[in-house]
């Protein structure tokens, strides 16, 4: 599957620290002390992504993460009240994230990291809940992944050379 570049300097990106962590390394003088931290992007129109920094110092994990983040942009499918198009499941790793449609005016009913993903792309209307495990970067990858391979009912009946009321009976 062929996937479309996405021009991030066309968009206008916000971003959010969803986790920063402070890891170490063991080494011959003793430990070194590094920050990781997990950033969010979007647009909230449709594209979404999530990157992993870093670095000595926070401000340079952050920094780093936002810059893997516009490079990881994906684009998502929505319905027209802002939801999903269909129920799925979202799995990175041993972290598995159901996405569930939601009528207009529910809201975002969603947990941290999956919430900061949900928002950022655009969504407004949508249920989730987190299975397996809670690892925040899993969850995140994991809400990503799901909701990029929603397909809207348009997609499905060109790919079965099929009408869209045919899909949808």
């Amino acid at each position: 599957m062929k996937r479309e570049i996405i021009d991030p300097k066309s968009l206008e990106l916000q971003d959010k620290v969803v986790a920063i962590k402070r890891v170490s390394k063991t080494v011959k003088g003793g430990r070194t002390m590094r920050f990781s931290a997990l950033v969010v992007v979007g647009d909230g129109n449709g594209h979404v992504g999530a990157g992993l920094g870093k670095a000595a110092e926070v401000p340079e994990a952050i920094r780093k993460g936002k810059e893997a983040a516009t490079r990881n942009l994906v684009e998502i499918a929505r319905d027209k009240n802002n939801s999903v198009p269909h129920d799925f499941f979202g799995q990175f790793g041993s972290s598995t994230v159901l996405l569930k449609r939601a009528p207009e005016g529910t809201g975002v009913i969603a947990g941290g990291p999956a919430r900061n993903v949900l928002e950022l792309a655009g969504i407004k209307n949508i249920r989730t809940k987190s299975l397996g495990s809670r690892n925040k970067v899993n969850c995140v990858l994991a809400t990503i992944e799901g909701l990029k391979c929603m397909k809207t009912p348009e997609k499905c009946a060109q790919l079965r050379d099929k009408t869209v009321a045919e899909i949808l009976k």
